[in-house]
């Protein structure tokens, strides 16, 4: 993955205030655009501001978002 690809992001870890804790569940939100690779294991999202949430992310939280085609 590198700039300007967009990806999903893991919401399994992630905790927001409004919603209850789902432990069990493994679901993801997106697309996001990478702004930038922070290293080898970190990559920054342009994420809604409305998130409230750190933009620098492990890879492991992210996967590659792929587009369905339909035709």
């Amino acid at each position: 993955m590198g700039k300007g690809d967009r990806v999903m992001l893991s919401m399994k870890d992630l905790v927001f205030k409004e919603q209850p804790v789902r432990k069990s569940i493994n679901y993801y939100m997106g697309p996001y655009t990478i702004e930038e690779i922070v290293s080898a294991n970190a990559v920054k999202l342009k994420l809604l501001s409305i998130m409230r949430i750190h933009p620098v992310m492990n890879m492991s939280w992210v996967v590659k978002y792929m587009e369905l085609v339909k035709g």
